[in-house]
């Protein structure tokens, strides 16, 4: 009998969808230890679903497995934060850019952006800004470089919540999101793609300073 693969169970699902959001909206900071037992009585289910989401959360690059010190939220430097910058840069810019010049639909990111300005808080906002960046690559016409972007994008909003921790600049990235997404809407596809390149450098920059200069790196 020919077995098919099977969907996440849903206490999996349950649980990796809220460690991931405590994560990303700074509840569980970087460097935390994520112990099993505990995680399955605030959840309320068996250690297998924890041990699972936590799995998948290290494939994410969101925590860390370590034989010694068990499972962490991954911790967010200079370097860490160079690296996934590194492939923003060269990659979402240039799925931006493709975007606007197939006549993609951007209505997504202008729901995104509606929502991280009306966001009662600063989970909503980083949820939303998620979201205004993926529907700005995603219709770029080549579904594996949306793939390639996807992989890194729970670990840039990682070292978002950590520069927002420290610095809320918010109100400032909200400003460039309107920029970017007006250029874009007009079909000035390289204006946008600049426009785009300098947010996401600037912000690294301004979050990490010791971090080496990203400009220029296209």
């Amino acid at each position: 009998m020919t077995s098919v693969p099977m969907p996440i169970p849903s206490r999996t699902q349950f649980v990796l969808d809220a460690i991931k959001h405590r994560i990303l909206t700074g509840q569980l900071t970087p460097g935390q230890a994520l112990v099993e037992t505990e995680l399955a009585a605030q959840f309320g289910v068996s250690k297998t679903p924890v041990r699972e989401a936590l799995k998948t959360l290290a494939g994410t690059g969101l925590v860390v497995m370590s034989q010694y010190k068990g499972v962490t939220v991954r911790m967010v430097d200079a370097d860490m934060a160079r690296e996934v910058y590194d492939v923003r840069l060269l990659l979402e810019p240039e799925a931006l850019k493709r975007a606007v010049r197939r006549g993609a639909s951007l209505a997504a990111a202008q729901d995104a952006l509606t929502r991280a300005d009306e966001a009662s808080d600063t989970a909503e906002r980083s949820l939303a800004n998620r979201e205004f960046h993926r529907a700005l690559y995603l219709p770029c016409g080549n579904p594996l470089l949306g793939r390639m972007l996807d992989e890194v994008r729970d670990q840039a909003a990682l070292v978002s919540a950590v520069a927002w921790a420290a610095d809320p600049s918010w109100e400032r990235e909200a400003t460039e999101h309107r920029e970017i997404l007006r250029l874009a809407m007009d079909g000035d596809a390289d204006g946008a793609a600049s426009a785009l390149h300098d947010h996401i450098a600037s912000f690294v920059q301004r979050a990490f300073p010791e971090a080496p200069e990203q400009k220029g790196q296209e």
